[in-house]
């Protein structure tokens, strides 16, 4: 029997699964999620009927069955995702490589908007479950060129060389008809891609079966050697994972995860689930709220047998009934309105989520909370956002190593696939991230024009600041103009002289 996924991955996959519910969201997920029988040590942890530290989480205690459903989720957790995407691919990043010829072929494959919404894909991802992996696919029924792909970090299992990605193995499921479950296997070495096909169960992978097994994989049987695999042309890996942070708390003692990544959901689990909780409250006060009126049973108009009785609101006039009364000589209808603690749990639920951003790296600005200040300048927005800021160039590090090796190694795919000259063996493409914001125009111009008066930068230098995104060709043009605009440029003496010379020498006409 093999165990899939293999030990320790296991451990790995089953806390990407509770990361993965708080992403979804889904409230019947979350429920599974932390109902299930954990053992624990003492019976006093008991509670609610359920076991261990599951049953105190509010999502983990049992829901009466004659209520109706009143647990609310927050979606905190999937917008800190999307957040963290877009901080880093808001604009997508320039890649460059020295070689003329390999840079056109490279603009030619990225500059595709498929590319773009990829990279926002794997970002979000990423951020929910510690990490992504990006491969180099190509089918040419679909593009003549390879693609970028992008594998969830709990569909794979990688191995280590110093803490390098240095194989990996992708599986997905194929087939689960209850009593077997047929699992692809994609390998990812150095020079090549091997593909399997398994049959097993749940938790076992069982035993090899040819891939003509099942028309998911069929395709396959078509293009593997004997050994089962497909050759990339590099001595490359067409594989590369990009972790969301590290390190990983939960795993750092632990040499097969160590080089896993950081959910920004690490640690605040119990946070995410005690605003679940805080909402929830504050919608039942809600409910609790509504105006209900008490009335006599006397009052109450009878449905029919089995039907019970009801209370019209709206009646004008009532006949005498048989109803008790507190001896003032008429019978008495009680309103019932509880209040809403509506800024008890605002405070409590602001809170909440400022302590999970805080732990997350995020600023409470990037989400547009500005403490109720509609009017703070553009340095107060960045100073306020400092803290997202500086995540974000974190996470940058790890996306360029990634985006670095996966481009490398389309390059050279797309060699072997006859398009384009592929790259040096030594060499890796630079990854540049676009500025994420700037100040607005008029506090730029205010700094540019101080640093013109106090002639402590140059026009070329000045031209970069407003423009930070273009290259030397393009600065230096706007450079030229704009001296050419203001008359710091003196024209040349021998081009007025053959200006002169030539309209001496034109012919005259009079009338």
């Amino acid at each position: 029997m093999t165990a899939w996924p293999p030990v320790p991955f296991d451990r790995a996959h089953s806390r990407m699964a509770e990361w993965s519910a708080w992403y979804t969201g889904d409230p019947d997920q979350l429920a599974t999620t932390y109902s299930r029988d954990v053992p624990r040590a003492r019976p006093s942890q008991y509670r609610g009927g359920l076991v261990g530290a599951a049953a105190r989480f509010f999502w983990g205690r049992p829901q009466n069955p004659v209520q109706r459903p009143a647990r609310l989720h927050v979606p905190l957790a999937a917008d800190i995702a999307t957040a963290s995407a877009d901080l880093l691919f808001a604009e997508p990043p320039r890649v460059t490589v020295e070689d003329a010829a390999a840079q056109d072929r490279l603009d030619a494959i990225l500059n595709h908007p498929t590319v773009h919404s990829g990279l926002l894909e794997a970002a979000e991802v990423s951020a929910a479950l510690g990490g992504c992996y990006l491969r180099t696919v190509w089918d040419q029924d679909v593009a003549p060129h390879p693609m970028i792909d992008t594998v969830h970090a709990d569909a794979a299992v990688p191995e280590w060389r110093w803490s390098q990605l240095d194989a990996v193995t992708f599986w997905s499921t194929v087939e689960d008809n209850g009593s077997q479950v047929l699992r692809h296997l994609e390998r990812h070495e150095r020079g090549r891609i091997l593909h399997s096909l398994y049959a097993g169960t749940t938790d076992d992978l069982g035993r090899p079966v040819p891939l003509t097994e099942h028309p998911a994989t069929a395709w396959a049987a078509d293009l593997v050697d004997a050994d089962g695999s497909i050759p990339t042309g590099t001595h490359r890996l067409t594989a590369a994972y990009v972790p969301n942070v590290r390190p990983s708390r939960a795993w750092r003692s632990v040499r097969e995860l160590a080089p896993l990544g950081r959910s920004d959901f690490d640690g605040v689990e119990p946070l995410l689930d005690a605003l679940d909780e805080t909402y929830s409250s504050w919608m039942r006060d809600v409910r609790l709220a509504k105006a209900r009126l008490i009335v006599p049973t006397g009052y109450l108009t009878p449905n029919g047998p089995g039907q019970g009785a009801s209370f019209d609101e709206d009646q004008e006039v009532f006949t005498e009934v048989n109803a008790l009364s507190k001896g003032t000589g008429g019978t008495e209808i009680t309103p019932a309105q509880f209040a809403i603690r509506v800024t008890e749990h605002q405070q409590t639920a602001d809170e909440l989520v400022r302590a999970v951003l805080r732990s997350a790296g995020l600023s409470p600005s990037t989400f547009g909370d500005n403490d109720g200040d509609v009017s703070i300048t553009a340095t107060e927005v960045n100073a306020r956002e400092r803290s997202s800021e500086r995540t974000r160039m974190k996470k940058a590090l790890h996306w360029s190593a990634g985006l670095s090796a996966i481009t490398a190694a389309l390059l050279d795919v797309d060699r072997l696939l006859g398009n384009g000259p592929g790259l040096d063996p030594n060499e890796r493409p630079a990854i540049e991230f676009a500025p994420r914001a700037q100040p607005d125009p008029q506090t730029l111009a205010a700094t540019v024009e101080t640093l013109h008066r106090a002639e402590s930068a140059s026009l070329d230098v000045r031209v970069r600041m407003v423009h930070p995104d273009w290259d030397d060709t393009e600065v230096a043009a706007e450079v030229q103009r704009i001296r050419e605009e203001s008359g710091a440029v003196e024209p040349d003496p021998a081009a007025i002289l053959r200006e002169a010379a030539g309209s001496s020498s034109r012919p005259s006409f009079s009338t």
